[in-house]
């Protein structure tokens, strides 16, 4: 045993055997403190990562109940270590323990052994943030592994924090780098040398894991998830994307990009966190592929065409308003529908441009109207959540109604209601603050649907369609949304009935306070051309 310190523990007896053949100072003084007498052998920026693998070694000999040991009982970690010389390299700890027929730990042997440069490699790669279209790294070196294990089954685990950005706004974005830095340290303690592991953008994580069956799987998912998930009282949530490994000679990024689309299946699902990629979602991912391939492209070519759908009073059957919707046409005529890229556009921040586009369409056609001395009708616009994490929403929404001489009461905001409402609390109010009248989009679609209108900054609630069609129909449901419609007009906010598809559904909501609505019963999503020759109409009638 050449260049290793080896520490042998027996139970109820401590450690009671040291031998010392490697070029670390394990002197004296250290020796009587133990396990602890470790730490102050390792660089101070390392220490924490090893205190968290010692607690756990602690743990395990105090038969404690959550201690989770991975395949072969044993635990590991990899720290710079201060040599007796002075100078520090990379040491890897290794712990093996011996338990008996109750499953209790009896023994340990504890070995430290300087690392080898491909070791220290991998260590480095676990530390290293990459891009996850190209993590050349990860790659590299999950293809070595491979390699040299070819009899061995391999699936990608990736994962991340569920509305991860919350935990930035809500403890500040230092607690949010500790919080990934801690997931660093612990996975370096959970994963063995061919659990391979990097950290890929932001807040997600891929790990190269080999397993025998399925349950390996889970098993090793739940291990992590339960070490991950208890960080200085934070509540957060992990959700993991699973893809086996079907040709270890295939390029992995394949594999990545299928357990990434596994991971945003349950995005939002607060009952599940494990999904497997399944083949049905190939053509999900290729679709979303080629849409991303081709969305700058169609960008510059005025591919995404605005529509526009009329607000009605329901009362007079007047236009007096309509939303601005996206549809993006193909050259060869094709339209594609705003539920087939819309949510990939949310996902990978474009959506924050196509946005913009739509926003100066709109602004474009009120100056239009005003030049040609028609009515102006507000329009309203969608703003994505995605905008909010930069600060160049709101100077280019001023910048255009400035260029186009609109009076902002005419260009609406409407904003999704979710259960982060309080995410985008601050951003709002500067809209709100800039003269901006705003809608709350899917009102009834969240969780805290009622909770948010105690204290909101909307001016008007718009009822979710999906409510609508949910309690219309029954008698109880449609007292409900009596009430709701009651309750909103009684503290000033006016409503607007989305969905609205047939009279009954008109008349219930007439009959019960709201008397705005759009919908399908009125009038379909339509070019600008088409909804200026049914305005013009209504204004010559009148």
């Amino acid at each position: 045993m050449e260049d290793v310190l080896l520490l042998y523990w027996k139970e109820k007896e401590g450690i009671y055997q040291i031998i010392n053949r490697s070029r670390l100072d394990y002197n004296k003084e250290r020796q009587e403190q133990g396990l602890d007498g470790l730490v102050s052998m390792v660089v101070p920026e390392d220490r924490a990562t090893y205190e968290v693998f010692l607690t756990k070694l602690k743990n395990a000999l105090k038969g404690a109940e959550n201690f989770q040991p991975m395949e072969d009982y044993h635990l590991s970690v990899s720290v710079r270590m201060y040599k007796a010389d002075g100078r520090d390299s990379y040491h890897n700890t290794i712990c093996f323990f011996e338990k008996d027929d109750t499953d209790a730990v009896v023994s340990m042997s504890l070995t430290i052994c300087e690392m080898t440069a491909e070791e220290i490699y991998r260590v480095q790669l676990a530390q290293t943030v990459t891009n996850d279209r190209t993590p050349a790294m990860f790659i590299r070196a999950a293809h070595e592994v491979l390699r040299q294990n070819p009899d061995r089954k391999f699936a990608l685990v990736q994962f991340d924090v569920a509305k991860f950005k919350m935990i930035n706004e809500m403890h500040g974005e230092e607690v949010g780098d500790e919080l990934l830095n801690f997931f660093i340290e612990v996975l370096q303690v959970l994963c063995n040398k061919d659990q391979l592991f990097v950290r890929l953008t932001a807040d997600v994580f891929m790990i190269l894991l080999p397993y025998e069956n399925r349950r390996d799987i889970i098993d090793f998912v739940e291990t992590v998830n339960k070490n991950l998930t208890c960080y200085k009282g934070i509540s957060y949530r992990l959700v993991f994307g699973v893809c086996c490994i079907e040709d270890s000679n295939e390029n992995l990024r394949k594999y990545g990009d299928r357990a990434a689309l596994a991971r945003q299946s349950i995005k939002g699902n607060a009952l599940k966190h494990i999904a497997f990629f399944e083949e049905k979602m190939k053509d999900v991912l290729y679709t979303r592929k080629h849409l991303e391939d081709h969305m700058e492209d169609a960008l510059r070519n005025r591919e995404f065409v605005m529509y526009l759908q009329p607000k009605y009073n329901m009362v007079n059957e007047q236009i007096v308003g309509a939303e601005a919707l996206v549809r993006w046409v193909k050259p060869d005529g094709t339209v594609i529908p705003p539920i087939d890229f819309v949510p990939a556009f949310e996902n990978n921040g474009f959506i924050t441009k196509m946005d913009a586009f739509i926003w100066e369409e709109a602004c474009k056609l009120l100056c239009r109207w005003r030049e040609e001395g028609k009515k102006l009708i507000p329009i309203s616009v969608n703003m994505s959540r995605r905008h909010f994490q930069t600060i160049e929403y709101l100077p280019t929404l001023n910048a255009l109604v400035d260029k186009y001489q609109i009076p902002k009461k005419y260009l609406e905001i409407e904003i999704t209601e979710t259960i982060d409402e309080q995410e985008s609390h601050s951003n709002i109010m500067k809209l709100k603050e800039e003269g901006y009248t705003l809608l709350m989009d899917d009102f009834g679609s969240g969780y805290s649907s009622l909770n948010v209108l105690k204290d909101t900054q909307f001016d008007i609630i718009k009822i979710d369609r999906a409510f609508l069609q949910n309690f219309l129909g029954t008698d109880r449901g449609q007292k409900i949304v009596e009430n709701v419609i009651k309750m909103t007009t009684a503290i000033g906010l006016p409503m607007v009935a989305e969905g609205v598809e047939t009279k009954e559904q008109a008349d219930s909501l007439m009959k019960y306070g709201c008397n705005v609505a759009q919908g399908f019963y009125y009038a379909r999503p339509m070019t600008v051309e088409d909804f200026c020759i049914m305005k013009d109409a209504q204004e010559k009638g009148n």
